[in-house]
């Protein structure tokens, strides 16, 4: 199925019999995505997430043609459904996008903020840091998870409905990447960087805040190893 002929989630409002269930479908998938529970390439077949969920086929393919907008599922013809398994290129561009659209999330942000805020970006950096120091998959899962919201947050504070909905999207699909491609078991998206970014925030230094962010992105697809690997036999990469 093209994509180009999947309709926006926010279309699948438009009929009442898809809204409230393929909606809950589509956002528990997402977040085992987004969360890494689901590995790209997991095939999602629709009779079994329907079993799962107790509900129809037609509203599990409207759940998914909405995953597939956003580029978190591919569909393919007479295969099916399976997680998105982005590309090198396309994890270089989808952070390209970032370092592009981010410093402006940092830059709306800052004029739109206010005391209560930055108190609730310090209360996201606490929880943060305190999974940082817990060990397990579940713990690193919420530690992805907070390091996504706090990208979120800032831009819900720009106050910019259209810049909020294309950020879900770039945190999901580098969500994908960094399940792909990642290659540290410490946090990947540096802790200790959002605490210098919302700083020189507090301190209205916005270009300095700005200027964080882009080191902050780069310094998360550092960590992604982006090489291209040469296709190689069984007997070599077993190194029998």
């Amino acid at each position: 199925m093209s994509l180009t002929t999947t309709p926006h989630p926010a279309d699948l409002a438009t009929d009442p019999t898809t809204d409230t269930g393929s909606q809950h479908i589509r956002d528990t998938l997402r977040d085992a995505i987004v969360e890494r529970r689901l590995a790209p390439g997991t095939k999602l077949s629709e009779s079994d997430v329907g079993e799962l969920f107790n509900v129809s086929r037609t509203l599990v393919r409207a759940a998914l043609q909405a995953l597939s907008y956003e580029g978190l599922v591919n569909v393919e013809k007479n295969r099916g459904a399976f997680v998105a398994h982005p590309s090198i290129d396309e994890a270089r561009q989808i952070f390209a996008t970032r370092r592009l659209i981010e410093p402006g999330v940092v830059r709306a942000a800052a004029t739109r903020i206010g005391t209560a805020e930055l108190a609730e970006l310090r209360r996201m950096l606490a929880a943060e840091r305190q999974l940082t120091e817990q060990r397990g998959q579940p713990a690193r899962r919420a530690e992805i998870k907070a390091s996504g919201d706090f990208h979120l947050a800032l831009a819900d504070l720009s106050g910019n409905t259209i810049l909020r909905r294309f950020m879900d999207e770039l945190v999901a699909r580098s969500s994908l990447v960094i399940a792909l491609y990642g290659q540290s078991t410490v946090s990947s998206c540096g802790h200790s960087e959002h605490d210098e970014i919302v700083n020189a925030i507090e301190r209205g230094d916005v270009d300095t805040a700005a200027r964080l962010m882009v080191h902050h992105i780069d310094h998360i697809e550092a960590d992604l190893d982006l090489r291209t690997h040469k296709s190689t036999d069984l007997k070599a990469a077993l190194e029998l």
